[in-house]
């Protein structure tokens, strides 16, 4: 029996409150600059909440297709923008592979929030007629891959994930098996765009978002004083190859395991599920707890969430026994774009050998027998990494990533290769 062919993240574009672009994304994690601030997209006055992580500096008009601009949401815009980034990054033309060989996966928390509230709002002031079309397509879950699929002329399988904070890896784990078949190339990952009054009324709904009015304090995860998350915007957008299509050792690094799971209802007697979920994720790379360098967690914010996340990572590794990052502390919790904004982020440190740390967190809270990389970042050989998300109402994934290159580090810690 054939081995199945390995995924190799060759490209990568970051679109998010910390910058636009992979360079100035990783630059302002390495240096810990939030992009965490007022509310500016609509005014917060009336809702609790009036903090969020904004991509600064985007234009559509200015980067994309003219026409296509109003017939897509803003969710999508973001997702082109990155997806033409991480195109440009692996140096990949599509014009030139086979139509059929190319596939898109992405994820979706709520859609074309802002694009439909528009349309609801003509509709109850002025009437059905004053509806557009492009309501029909712009709102729906799939809209981000349709348009990547159709402005790339990728016509393999494509698809979506609607699995909030969790969807990203889902899209990933998704691109990994398309890869393992006839598809030789995936566009994948997730962006999310819900900074408008609906789109934070439906937020509210879930209980879990902060209403500090201190940027520097209102998402701390697993802090003492965490009081729940920041919302956000942007993402990442990733390009996966099958492996014999690229360079030996090329790339930022392999999609070595990836598992999903879905907790129980509460008041259920079952435990939740990240402790299992991580463990199939370990068995799925053929990776032991003590070769992970790194955990970048899922961070809510939330005290009684984060207590069940670090009691599963210390479950699965050992109380204080590998480092933990939080870096979505920066930019808010960016529902279908943050799981892949971490895998990016995951990437990049694995590529340049330092942890970044989770900025504001300065009193871990009581029972997280944790490692949290605080203050300042950490600088060491790292060969593998996972990376957790959980979603709201139970979804629940682990993903394990490998540096490109197969270089590792010997027992004292120096890298070899």
């Amino acid at each position: 029996m054939t081995a199945p062919r390995a995924a190799v993240v060759t490209g990568i574009g970051v679109i998010a409150p910390t910058g636009l672009g992979t360079d100035a994304h990783w630059q302002a994690v390495l240096a810990g600059k939030s992009g965490i601030g007022a509310i500016s997209r609509f005014d917060p006055s009336p809702y609790p909440v009036r903090l969020a992580g904004e991509v600064p500096g985007f234009d559509a008009l200015e980067t994309l297709p003219r026409r296509l601009v109003p017939q897509t949401d803003r969710w999508t815009h973001l997702a082109l923008w990155a997806a033409q980034a991480a195109l440009a990054d692996a140096g990949v033309d599509p014009t030139a592979l086979p139509e059929y060989s190319m596939a898109v996966v992405t994820a979706s928390s709520s859609g074309g929030t802002e694009f439909g509230q528009h349309e609801m709002e003509r509709l109850y002031r002025h009437g059905p007629s004053w509806v557009g079309a492009y309501q029909s397509i712009a709102w729906f879950y799939a809209a981000t891959t349709g348009q990547i699929s159709i402005r790339h002329g990728m016509r393999g399988p494509c698809g979506v994930l609607a699995c909030e904070q969790a969807g990203g890896l889902d899209a990933i784990g998704q691109a990994r098996r398309l890869l393992r078949d006839d598809v030789r190339l995936v566009v994948t990952g997730g962006t999310d765009a819900s900074l408008c009054p609906y789109g934070l009324t439906a937020q509210l709904a879930g209980g879990h978002l902060s209403t500090a009015e201190d940027p520097a304090r209102a998402y701390l995860p697993f802090d003492w004083d965490a009081r729940g998350a920041v919302p956000g915007e942007g993402g990442a957008i990733l390009v996966a190859q099958d492996a014999s299509s690229v360079p030996a050792g090329a790339g930022y690094g392999v999609i070595a395991g990836y598992a999903a799971g879905f907790d129980p209802p509460p008041g259920s007697a079952r435990p939740p599920v990240l402790r299992r979920t991580l463990e199939r994720a370990l068995a799925d790379a053929g990776t032991a707890p003590g070769d992970v360098d790194v955990v970048f967690a899922d961070g809510s914010g939330v005290p009684a969430r984060d207590l069940a996340e670090a009691r599963a990572i210390s479950a699965v590794f050992g109380p204080y026994a590998v480092p933990v990052t939080v870096p979505k502390a920066l930019t808010g919790r960016l529902y279908g774009g943050g799981a892949a904004l971490d895998v990016a982020t995951a990437l990049l440190a694995l590529r340049d050998g330092v942890i970044p740390h989770t900025a504001g967190t300065s009193r871990p809270a009581p029972g997280c027998d944790i490692d949290l990389v605080t203050a300042a970042p950490r600088r060491r050989p790292l060969r593998t990494a996972v990376v957790l998300a959980r979603g709201y109402g139970g979804f629940t994934s682990a993903m394990v990533l490998r540096r490109a290159g197969g270089s590792g580090a010997n027992d004292k810690g120096e890298e070899t290769v």
